[in-house]
């Protein structure tokens, strides 16, 4: 008899232009906002109260613009990472439409990109992904390069293909969501009195607050994404036998930690690139600190744009991301550019 089980693919197994539907879809809705809120101290004001995302323009509260991300990506795992040594990092990503309670999203994934690396053990794969929502409408678009083991070492390597990709997106090709106006955003619910026109670009901003990772909140997380990668929850699937913490667990928890200085920058609608730098284990306590990297005007009423590398450390101090030789500290978990949208 046939096997019926699925190992997972290995670098040979992909090839560019290779299109790949991710099973399963995934309705979503209030369940995944109460415990997105539960793992993460997540309060922004668009994405808690239906009632002030109204006063904004929008018929209701969408659900988390990284609920979105994650449910997106975790579609995405069995066919692209399930054999992943790490996931290495994003580009060119964009919030198309907002994810309302009751949408159902599924994912396809487009190979644009592979190169075996020098050990001949492991090869680099690029990817694009596209989410969309029951109606066929894609919702969030990105790319992103994970390591992936080979099944066979000896196995000859395909001619490598590196995709070119932008450093970071134009603000005109950012999406805005249709009836957005910020024209009466009220900065006493939201938290805090700072707009676009506060912030000077090149301005640093420590979070001050940390959290403690705990193993089984990840756990709890990637599953809650249908993420199965191993070596989230295999200790056998890595030399120290260690779980490592998924990627988007230390970006969800960063950018709820950026709440303390950044509370009007609500919702994500690009991302311009993202390294997860070192591994996140149990026990560390993650903080975060950002700077402006740009600022744009937008033709939504009363919105701005806002460019923003989000750092998420372990201990050590903020606004140190790499050593004199260029690399990224031992400390910094994540270096994440993305835009935002604020009330000017």
């Amino acid at each position: 008899m046939g096997a019926k089980t699925n190992p997972g693919r290995f670098f040979e197994d992909y090839h560019v232009g290779d299109t790949i539907h991710h099973a399963v879809p995934r309705s979503v809705g209030q369940g995944e906002r109460a415990l997105y809120h539960a793992l993460y101290p997540a309060r922004h004001a668009l994405y808690s109260s239906d009632m002030f995302a109204r006063a904004c323009g929008l018929p209701a509260s969408p659900l988390d613009d990284l609920i979105a991300f994650h449910v997106v990506f975790g579609k995405t795992v069995p066919d692209v990472s399930l054999n992943a040594v790490a996931n290495l990092g994003y580009a060119q990503g964009r919030w198309l439409a907002p994810v309302w309670p009751g949408d159902t999203l599924r994912s396809v994934s487009e190979v644009i990109g592979v190169k075996e690396n020098s050990n001949g053990k492991t090869g680099v794969v690029w990817v694009r992904t596209s989410g969309y929502n029951q109606h066929g409408k894609a919702v969030l678009e990105y790319v992103r390069w994970v390591m992936v083991r080979k099944r066979d070492a000896a196995s000859a390597a395909p001619e490598p293909v590196v995709p070119d990709l932008l450093s970071a997106l134009d603000a005109e090709a950012l999406k805005i969501p249709e009836g957005l106006d910020f024209s009466d955003y009220d900065f006493t619910l939201a938290g805090e009195p700072h707009r676009w026109g506060d912030y000077e670009i090149g301005e640093q901003i420590d979070h001050v607050d940390g959290v403690t990772v705990e193993e089984a909140e990840h756990m709890v997380a990637t599953r809650l994404w249908q993420n199965t990668a191993k070596v989230h929850f295999d200790t056998s699937a890595r030399p120290d036998g260690s779980r490592l913490i998924y990627g988007g667990h230390v970006i969800s928890m960063a950018r709820a930690l950026s709440f303390n200085g950044l509370a009007n920058a609500q919702m994500i609608v690009g991302l311009n690139g993202g390294a997860h730098a070192n591994p996140c284990l149990s026990g560390d306590t993650v903080r975060a600190w950002s700077e402006v990297l740009d600022k744009a005007d937008t033709p939504a009423p009363g919105v701005g744009a806002i460019r923003l590398r989000l750092v998420a450390t372990k201990d050590g101090d903020p606004f140190r991301l790499k050593g004199e030789d260029g690399k990224y500290l031992p400390e910094v978990l994540l270096d994440l550019d993305y835009w935002a949208l604020m009330p000017k």
